[in-house]
């Protein structure tokens, strides 16, 4: 997976995990909201991967 896909897939999760833990709490559903932090979670993981190989591609082209 590249950089880009990594980060947009990423931050849809985050956008989703957001999602699911708002509506958690206004159901007051808790298995809701733990789902959705850690579906946030797993999107900033994926955004923070994307950047990395970011950096990584940028060091190799200045080789």
């Amino acid at each position: 997976m590249g950089s880009t896909s990594d980060k947009i897939s990423g931050k849809a999760n985050e956008i989703a995990g957001k999602t699911k833990q708002a509506v958690g709490k206004a159901t007051e559903d808790r298995e809701m909201q733990a789902k959705g932090a850690v579906q946030e979670a797993k999107g900033k993981g994926q955004v923070a991967t994307g950047k990395v190989k970011d950096k990584l591609k940028g060091a190799v082209d200045r080789l």
